[in-house]
């Protein structure tokens, strides 16, 4: 199975991918000609570090490349399901103790980013929404207990 990805997560992958080829790339393979033109590789820690850090570059290129090839993009804004949460949604959430809102959009695995209010549609809050209207009330295993919450609005915006 595919995994799904937003367009917009999509294109951040790949944005990040171009900047790790076409300058983080070229800047390792810089500071490594300088440290290596040092002398004694033995005891020459920064070229230790710029190897070390070369292989980090490299592994982040190909899990990039692999994530991106086997990924399914999903034009959000193409999605046509009105007040139901599904895949891609941007739901706004209501606390019904507190009243407190929160806003996350339901994205790939890839692209989850909870500082942003990304979450993936494997997590439990996301399988708590999948499949519920707008104005419906949802039951979410929180860390300290489980909290009810009202979904508010269910959009789908790029």
């Amino acid at each position: 199975m595919r995994a799904p990805i937003t367009a917009k997560g999509a294109q951040r992958l790949r944005d990040e991918l171009d900047n790790l080829k076409s300058v983080k790339r070229p800047e390792i393979i810089q500071a490594i000609a300088e440290a290596r033109s040092h002398g004694d590789l033995k005891e020459n820690a920064e070229y230790h570090a710029a190897r070390e850090l070369q292989g980090f570059i490299e592994g982040r290129i190909k899990q990039l490349e692999g994530e991106l090839s086997h990924a399914e993009v999903i034009d959000v804004t193409r999605l046509n399901a009105g007040t139901r949460v599904v895949f891609g949604a941007t739901v706004t959430l209501a606390d019904v103790d507190s009243d407190e809102e929160k806003r996350y959009q339901i994205v790939g695995d890839l692209e989850a980013d909870i500082k942003l209010g990304l979450i993936a549609i494997s997590s439990p809050v996301a399988r708590a929404l999948i499949g519920k209207n707008e104005g419906d009330t949802v039951a979410i295993a929180a860390p300290a207990g489980s909290r009810e919450y009202e979904i508010v609005s269910v959009e789908y915006v790029g």
